[in-house]
């Protein structure tokens, strides 16, 4: 009998949900605190929300690769894709995940500004010239590819409710595990 760890052909595997549900849970947080940000510039919740941003998207960007990496180990075992247009959904979505989390890397680096997160230093400020070639395009996509993936994942929540009440396959269930 195979592991609940793993994936099987059925459902996702406990390390797979894991992961999941774990991003679902901090990208909404970091959806919070660009709303914050917006809405209620300089208020309390904006202070607090944003000081977590980036180390929350390093986080995402971490757990993105682990994800890929997994998925990559366990590819011969999981749920077959219902559609080419879910499968290629789904790219988008690691793809985006990983890739606004590595332009504000850019940006970040190319300000000079150091970027601590959870008590390390990830980068070193440095006192020289900015680096425009870095934070020009960093800056143009980083904010315009999170609202793309904010409306990839409403449409992505939305596929599965809908795949659940009117497709052949409750995909909702293989990532909640029942």
């Amino acid at each position: 009998m195979m592991s609940t760890l793993h994936d099987s052909a059925q459902r996702y595997g406990a390390v797979t949900r894991l992961l999941h549900w774990s991003m679902a849970v901090l990208l909404g947080w970091q959806f919070v605190t660009v709303l914050a940000h917006v809405l209620l510039e300089d208020s309390a919740l904006d202070k607090f929300a944003w000081s977590t941003h980036k180390a929350t998207g390093l986080l995402l960007m971490v757990l993105v690769v682990i994800r890929l990496l997994w998925a990559f180990c366990s590819r011969n075992r999981r749920p077959a894709a219902v559609s080419t247009l879910a499968r290629f959904g789904h790219l988008a979505l690691y793809g985006l995940l990983f890739v606004i989390p590595f332009v504000a890397l850019l940006r970040q680096y190319g300000s000079g500004r150091e970027f601590v997160a959870f008590g390390m230093t990830v980068m070193p400020g440095f006192s020289d010239p900015k680096i425009d070639w870095m934070i020009a395009p960093a800056s143009l996509l980083h904010g315009n590819l999170g609202w793309l993936l904010l409306f990839m994942v409403i449409g992505h929540a939305a596929m599965a409710f809908i795949h659940r009440r009117h497709g052949d396959e409750d995909v909702l269930a293989r990532m909640i595990g029942r």
